[in-house]
């Protein structure tokens, strides 16, 4: 399995149960009896921005100020 076939089942999983990224992927390894440290390889970028966006959101990272300007 290569990042985007991981991505694309991700996507697929959060738009069914409507969940998070991280779990997501949590529960696809749960699903695929996969260690939770060994998919970091699969994660590609986009997959990663947007579990930063939620992240952020959710208010789990601090947002460095000064780097966003107002839309």
């Amino acid at each position: 399995m290569n990042s985007k076939e991981f991505s694309l089942k991700i996507e697929s999983i959060v738009k069914s149960k409507r969940i998070t990224y991280m779990d997501a992927i949590i529960d696809y390894c749960k699903e695929n009896d996969i260690d939770v440290g060994t998919v970091n390889p699969l994660v590609n970028k986009s997959l990663k921005e947007k579990i930063k966006d939620e992240a952020l959101n959710l208010r789990l990272l601090k947002e460095k100020k000064g780097g966003v300007l107002p839309v």
